[in-house]
């Protein structure tokens, strides 16, 4: 829309930003602390975007959290490794941005937040390659945060995950994880102390059911709000943008929005940042432009992430990237819920593999989400037989370890009545196999193969447990391959999992700035985007844990840096 009128605004501020993920939220923070006068509007009646409902985890190469744990990052090695990884439509230079200027944005969240992060062993999806690291500490984790300080505020940030959180309420850290998956010393009257804490948490257990110690997103996205609220910033929910306003000369000087009912017009004097997310939700966009990624509801995405912003750049002449890429994972998908379950830890697993519909292994169940994800659409693409394909596990794995929703300790009658509807049971692997709706004999020659390579360490057909991200997810107490052992012990179980998706990560076109530009490359004044609203720097790809949320904060603090003249 073009409209060169300065006196019809209902509402003027320096800056607007659209979506109230960390991307958002950071966005706004850091133009407000720059002198900026700075409004988010949020489409849902609930804050933090998919942000909240992830674990929070940041790829951050070269920080003063990693060289403060003894590892001496090289920004070179970090560029080169990304640069081998992404899309060869991805700019050198929006690379290059994002490795130089990731550590000063954690650097500035730092001092200017109460959100703390640490630099995790958590070794790089692809550390064999040219810059990968296999000892870790790029990815960055937040600590815990007191969520008492947001007071009312508390009430409208999304939940997490379920597939983050213990029984739907219960928030955890990635230490506590293990520390249930391991059952390690004194974890039972760790997990007691925590509920007791989530139930006798009075008055305000009667009034929400958020667990007001946060944790992963949650403690990410809580913190920076904190940071908003003592700056002032308000957060509009329930606001979605409707258009983007443009002047005769094509600057975007503001939007329109709908608020209780009606459309307001807001100006925008210094600019526009899109942070509103891919369009996970929107079927019809992924009909159009990512068929290899069929599902909107078995995405993990968050349910207002249907694509508005990125519409609304495209009806302004934006150019738009990589639409058919996601963010790909292993979903499994609980009747009922909004939103597929991703599958992490549970595929490293020793006593578990995964089979097509033909009952045969295809890929190596311990690689990184995103890898299984790709592989599994493809799979289905090609031959039709891996949506869904079947995560089949022995007695010994079921009474040791969680399989996503199905929880271990729990007799199979007390699980949750969506889960025992896709949970398949056999007395043996040929009973299990006519449960699945499989061939038996083929099932039982999988089963068999597998089970010889494991008995020994060893995963002939996919290399499974050898590279160094696989390792990290397997049991280490198990040896000589954490993540094999053979599936022995009956009865035999399987669960139907998807080829999913965490979010659409293709969208508007930036620079290395975060400004938009159009389908000539030509800057569109007064309008930026982050997060998955843009195409990725990672292009297709996914080098380790945090290569979402680390890129839209930092193109975020890029963004809230140039549109206020912090830059010149």
């Amino acid at each position: 829309m073009n409209d060169n009128r300065g006196d019809n605004w209902d509402k003027t501020v320096d800056v607007v930003v659209v979506g109230s993920g960390a991307g958002g939220l950071l966005t706004g923070l850091i133009a407000a602390h720059n002198r900026a006068d700075v409004l988010i509007v949020e489409k849902d009646k609930l804050w933090g975007g998919t942000s909240a409902t992830s674990g929070g985890g940041i790829w951050i190469p070269g920080s003063d959290q990693a060289k403060a744990a003894g590892f001496e990052d090289n920004l070179d090695d970090a560029f080169r490794y990304v640069r081998a990884l992404s899309a060869d439509n991805v700019p050198d230079a929006n690379i290059r941005a994002y490795v130089d200027n990731a550590a000063a944005m954690l650097r500035w969240v730092t001092a200017n937040t109460r959100v703390v992060y640490t630099a995790q062993p958590y070794p790089d999806y692809h550390a064999e390659n040219p810059g990968g690291s296999a000892t870790g500490f790029r990815t960055h984790l937040p600590e815990l945060f007191d969520g008492k300080l947001l007071g009312d505020d508390l009430k409208t940030q999304r939940f997490p995950s379920p597939a983050a959180s213990l029984f739907g309420y219960l928030n955890w850290t990635f230490a506590e994880t293990y520390e249930l998956l391991y059952r390690t010393k004194g974890w039972l009257g760790h997990l007691a102390g925590n509920m007791a804490k989530y139930w006798l948490d009075w008055p305000f257990r009667f009034s929400s059911r958020k667990d007001r110690r946060l944790t992963l997103g949650n403690a990410l996205t809580g913190g920076l709000r904190l940071a908003l609220k003592e700056a002032n910033v308000p957060l509009w929910l329930s606001t979605p943008m409707q258009e983007l306003v443009r002047d005769g000369a094509g600057r975007v000087i503001g939007i329109v929005v709908q608020r209780d009912g009606k459309p307001l017009r807001i100006a925008a004097r210094k600019g526009v940042v899109l942070a509103a997310g891919g369009f996970d939700k929107n079927q019809a966009m992924r009909d159009a432009n990512a068929p290899l990624y069929r599902s909107a509801q078995r995405s993990g995405g968050v349910t207002s992430n249907t694509g508005d912003s990125i519409r609304a750049g495209k009806a302004i002449g934006a150019g738009t990237v990589n639409l058919q890429s996601a963010w790909a994972a292993p979903v499994f998908y609980v009747p009922g819920e909004d939103r597929g379950r991703l599958v992490t830890i549970e595929r490293a697993l020793p006593g578990c593999i995964m089979v097509n519909q033909k009952g045969q292994r295809y890929l190596n169940e311990a690689a990184s989400y995103h890898i299984v994800g790709q592989q599994m659409a493809r799979r289905e693409l090609e031959h039709g037989d891996a949506s869904p394909s079947w995560m089949v596990f022995d007695a010994r794995y079921r009474n040791q370890f969680p399989m996503g929703p199905l929880l271990p300790l729990v007799p199979d009658w007390m699980q949750a009545r969506g889960v025992r509807a896709i949970l398949k049971k056999g007395r043996t692997i040929a009973e299990l196999a006519a449960a699945m709706k499989v061939d038996p004999a083929t099932l039982s020659v999988t089963v068999a193969r597998f089970n010889a390579g494991a008995a020994t360490g060893n995963d002939p057909d996919f290399r499974r447990g050898e590279a160094a991200y696989d390792k990290m997810y397997g049991d280490y107490r198990h040896q000589p391959n954490p993540c094999l052992r053979p599936l022995t012990d009956g009865p035999f179980y399987a669960m139907p999992i998807y080829p999913g998706d965490i979010g659409t990560n293709g969208g508007l076109t930036t620079n290395a700035k975060a400004q938009v530009v159009d389908g000539d490359g030509a800057v569109i004044p007064g309008l930026y985007a982050v997060g998955n609203n843009a195409a990725s720097a990672m292009g297709e790809s996914y080098p380790g844990a945090g290569v979402t949320i680390g890129p839209a904060m930092t193109f975020g603090y890029i963004a809230a840096r140039d549109l206020t003249g912090a830059n010149d």
